[in-house]
């Protein structure tokens, strides 16, 4: 008979089951809803203006977390994030727009019609590898920016289009508050199914393909089709996040997809972390408010010395890809390996050793 008074130290798994839930703890599932009540409560502390930045946030963050499946997760590096993301921007915009289709039916097509687009650019990825692999998907980007370019009669052309905010019955969500609430909803279940993709027989074939494609092809892993299936989801996300950011801003246009576009995502799950859910949500909210914060320091320094003004606002870019370097070389694990060695510390103190 085991001993009542014998408790065991550590957070042991003993079955599949138990292995596979989102929440191992009690304490898990506490922390979780605490940072989602933080979440929604925010619009009720914070100015209209912040209320966008964060939107913008939880928009970039479904895309850098689709991207982060491609990249952190499979290995497949993509540095045309942003024609998919324009690919599920003009989707939405014609199907609203022209076809005069429902935002909540639009907005699962743009993901569906991005996630085929991008499995077929995928295809090359099973002969393609590293830097051919990144050639192949910028190929992509100026293809598909071509395209958009020149189809006038679809997209309108170099012009763009203009969109309205989704509509739930007979409210249109026009303010920041309201439609903030949309995108932290739809990145919450873009949370939910990233991290329980990981625990599932396709997760895990995509962290094998990952490590060592080779031997996993050798394991049984049919390597085409995982790899096809990582760009097709990764799309998806991609194309979702589009169309939100389309109908927040309410208008599309080529050059809102450039290839600096595609820079700054890949920037979000590099400094956030590759393989981190957490992590592409961390590099999206930092990529996404560096601008800002640079603004506002360039503000504070442009009202002791006016005459330098533009020559801070030049610094902005450099300071951009300086950041991007220094954690490459100091933290490539990114803000998510940050963020666990500050709980380990914490955990273990004063104990540390």
């Amino acid at each position: 008979m085991r001993n009542l008074f014998v408790r065991e130290s550590g957070n042991y798994k003993t079955s599949y089951l138990d292995d596979a839930k989102m929440f191992g703890t009690t304490s898990g599932k506490v922390k979780g809803l605490l940072i989602v009540a933080i979440v929604l409560l925010l619009p009720l502390v914070t100015t209209n203006y912040w209320i966008g930045l964060l939107t913008l946030c939880a928009i970039s963050a479904v895309g850098a977390i689709g991207l982060n499946i491609l990249t952190g997760f499979t290995g497949q590096i993509s540095i045309g994030v942003g024609a998919f993301l324009g690919v599920g921007g003009y989707t939405s915009a014609i199907l609203t727009s022209t076809y005069g289709l429902s935002f909540w039916i639009s907005l699962p097509l743009a993901g569906i019609i991005t996630a085929l687009i991008g499995g077929l650019f995928g295809i090359p990825s099973l002969r393609l590898k590293g830097l051919y692999l990144a050639i192949a998907t910028l190929a992509a980007q100026v293809i598909i920016l071509f395209v958009i370019s020149r189809w006038d009669s679809l997209t309108g052309g170099t012009a763009g289009m203009v969109l309205n905010r989704p509509r739930v019955g007979n409210v249109s969500l026009t303010s920041n508050t309201q439609y903030y609430y949309l995108c932290v909803i739809i990145l919450l279940l873009t949370i939910m199914y990233a991290t329980n993709l990981l625990r599932t027989r396709t997760g895990r074939a995509f962290l094998a393909v990952r490590d060592r494609d080779i031997a996993a092809q050798i394991m049984g892993i049919n390597l085409f089709k995982y790899k096809v299936m990582a760009f097709a989801i990764s799309s998806f996300f991609v194309g979702i996040s589009g169309a939100l950011l389309a109908h927040y801003t309410m208008i599309v246009s080529p050059e809102l997809y450039n290839f600096h576009v595609s820079i700054e995502y890949l920037a979000m799950i590099l400094i956030g972390g590759l393989g981190s859910v957490f992590g592409s949500i961390l590099g999206a909210a930092f990529i996404t408010l560096l601008p800002v914060m640079l603004g506002s320091f360039i503000d504070i320094l442009a009202a002791f010395m006016p005459d330098f003004y533009q020559l801070f606002s030049a610094f902005k870019d450099f300071v951009f890809g300086a950041v991007i370097i220094l954690f490459l070389i100091f933290e490539p694990g990114g803000l998510a390996h940050i963020w666990i060695n500050i709980k380990k510390y914490f955990r273990l103190w004063p104990f540390s050793y």
